[in-house]
């Protein structure tokens, strides 16, 4: 239940030829406070309540409980949000041994493009792809609670 990941900018949509999969994904959260966020997803058709904790000193790990849930359910509980609804599209690519989950948003945030990779270990090798730009893990404003608050529009 631990979620090791790093976050980078992307600097050229070269991403998109090399996905595999994308998919809209509209979410909102229930609590966005800096110690635990409660997250309401509609990933396509499929909904998702996820609870994440605080992230650790470098950024790279905190807890994280997800459970699917019904669309029918997730769009109930988007109603319940706090201001700011994230939206975006979610391409995934295959690099090396990993998938990086790159997500382009929309509204509020548009123009920002941000990728992300799913590690076993903090210390864990990853290749690094043409497009991925600056390293961002840990710096919280790139985080989706933040982005709900203080859109990437208004730095």
């Amino acid at each position: 239940m631990i979620e090791i990941e790093r976050k980078f900018l992307v600097n050229s949509m070269g991403f998109k030829t090399e996905a595999f999969k994308g998919t809209r994904v509209i979410q909102g959260y229930l609590n966005s406070h800096k110690q635990r966020a409660v997250r309401v997803r509609l990933k396509g058709d499929i909904g998702y309540l996820t609870i994440k904790g605080e992230s650790s000193k470098n950024g790279l790990s905190r807890f994280e409980w997800e459970k699917e849930i019904s669309k029918q359910e997730a769009e109930a509980l988007l109603k319940l949000c706090e201001p700011g609804v994230i939206d975006k599209m979610r391409y995934e690519v295959n690099v090396g041994n990993h998938i990086f989950e790159v997500d382009e948003f929309f509204g509020e945030n548009t123009g920002l493009i941000v990728a992300e990779v799913e590690l076993a270990s903090e210390k864990e090798a990853i290749e690094i792809p043409d497009w991925l730009g600056d390293e961002v893990s840990g710096q919280t404003k790139y985080y989706n609670s933040q982005l709900s608050k203080y859109p990437y529009t208004l730095w």
